[in-house]
């Protein structure tokens, strides 16, 4: 199958232009569709765990704290685990433009499912869909925005942290305005408002399509067409498998988590034996591979704590926060709205500075430990407020810890993104997108396991091991950083 060839513009203009903020106008875009892409991920991602553990009276499905808090983690390790598929699909078949606007479709298709279909179903049905379009989507809106750059254009950090901004406009009004519809009209209308938001995000990336970059459309891989039979009958064997293990039993709500953290697992190590093992990559590009390895761990760190905003803190804000705002008490779900306004405050503040600096900033390698070991600080912050009375928390501690939440994510997830794009071999270049969303993946799904360990009466031991062991990590890739430099063959 050979390369499409949709968008018309040269990519050598793209990479000159510096009309939006100083970067490419495409930027502007591209995190168009991933901006609603967010407000409706995050939307419904901020109702979803009280909508299954609350009562049938209160409008809920009535399910057990912990078992709702798995199936949040395993439904967010299972986004991050299809950037896999959208990944191939990019590289062996329709390249990841063309991937990134057929994910939006199938996300908008969930949220509808998680609105008209009701109970247990329609959650079944909504979570799958928008687990796989939400994986097709990320993987490819990143590697397209990595295509807007060359591999040592100066404002490509810069350029990223803004992504990373218009990402998180509709993560901050997601939660805001589906929370207000469940608290007033019910669950499903929150759930129909993400669907709305996809909609615009879609309608919106249509018109904009052509202006992107030609090799956003390039299949750098391509599938030969005899093992077109080969792949479909390995895809249809993986969904009957699945099935017969739900249908069995083996597969419950309650070890699902499980099972998602497994199938991550196996899938990290394979993938970066398939891609080290490649006779198709050059000595730089492998040792290039290896340097990400230490930059993978702490990414795993990071998110199993980070990610704990839609398990326990989403219970912790439930229970113990104290939401009165003059006399009225305000939804769960704006708690999930308060890391994105520090998002948007700082990110501009992050990307000023690392332009600033321009090649005296800090390494990746010092950006992640020091991410990994701040998400430490934060869970300890914690523990002042352990064993309080219900709706005792100030809403002020929660603002700070959450400032702390902000400050180690800007150090690692924009930073993140942008170093794997410019560590990826060349014929694998959005599926080590994909491995760094593994990590994502794997992070997220254990935070949904941890979550279950979490209690009113563990609270000291919980937030004060995790935090501990998070600083450790940062500590160990800190002293390990010219190591991992060294690796990494010159980039930084």
């Amino acid at each position: 199958m050979g390369s499409v060839t949709e968008p018309v513009s040269e990519p050598s203009d793209i990479k000159r232009d510096h009309g939006f903020f100083g970067q490419p106008r495409s930027l502007a875009n591209i995190f168009g569709v991933e901006m609603w892409e967010r407000f409706s991920f995050y939307g419904m991602q901020g109702i979803l765990l009280i909508y299954l553990y609350y009562s049938v009276a209160e409008g809920g499905l009535g399910m057990e704290e912990t078992a709702a808090a798995g199936i949040v983690g395993a439904y967010g390790g299972g986004v991050y685990l299809s950037t896999i598929l959208g990944a191939w699909l990019a590289d062996r078949v329709l390249g990841s433009e063309r991937v990134l606007f057929y994910s939006a479709i199938v996300i908008m298709a969930g949220h509808i499912a998680l609105a008209l279909l009701p109970g247990f179903f329609g959650v079944g049905v909504g979570l799958v869909l928008v687990a796989f379009g939400s994986g097709g989507l990320k993987a490819n809106a990143t590697s397209v925005v990595g295509t807007l750059y060359s591999e040592h254009d100066p404002r490509r950090d810069a350029g990223f942290s803004i992504f990373y901004l218009g990402i998180n406009l509709g993560a901050f009004f997601g939660p805001i305005l589906t929370g207000l519809l469940a608290s007033t009209l019910g669950f499903h209308w929150g759930f129909a408002l993400a669907a709305v938001g996809m909609a615009i995000g879609l309608t919106q990336y249509s018109f904009g399509r052509k202006r992107l970059p030609a090799e956003a459309s390039v299949v750098p891989n391509p599938l030969p067409r005899d093992r077109l039979g080969l792949v479909i009958g390995v895809a249809v064997a993986a969904v009957v498998a699945v099935v017969v293990l739900v249908v069995t039993g083996l597969i419950t709500a309650t070890n699902l988590v499980t099972w998602v953290i497994a199938s991550v697992i196996v899938a990290a190590v394979s993938y970066f034996a398939v891609i080290l093992s490649s006779k198709r990559i050059t000595t730089v590009e492998r040792s290039r591979v290896f340097g990400f390895i230490p930059l993978f761990v702490a990414s795993v760190a990071f998110w199993s704590l980070y990610q704990q905003q839609f398990t326990v803190l989403t219970i912790y804000s439930d229970k113990q926060l104290n939401r009165d705002l003059f006399g009225w008490e305000m939804p769960v779900s704006w708690v999930q709205s308060i890391n994105p306004i520090f998002i948007i405050i700082l990110s501009g503040v992050f990307a000023a500075i690392w332009t600033k600096l321009g090649d005296r900033q800090p390494s990746t390698p010092i950006k992640f430990a020091l991410g990994t070991a701040i998400m430490g600080v934060a869970f300890l912050l914690f523990i002042p407020f352990a064993g309080g009375a219900p709706n005792s928390t100030p809403l002020l501690a929660i603002i700070g810890i959450l400032f702390i939440f902000t400050v180690a994510e800007l150090l690692l997830s924009p930073v993140g993104l942008s170093v794997t794009t410019k560590l990826a071999p060349k014929v694998f270049h959005t599926q080590m997108v994909a491995l760094f969303f593994l990590s994502v993946s794997l992070g997220t799904a254990i935070s949904g396991q941890l979550a279950t360990f979490y209690s009113a009466d563990t609270e000291v031991v919980y937030f004060g091991v995790l935090g501990a062991i998070a600083i450790v990590l940062g500590i160990a890739l800190a002293v390990g950083s010219r190591g991992v430099l060294k690796l990494m063959a010159g980039v930084r």
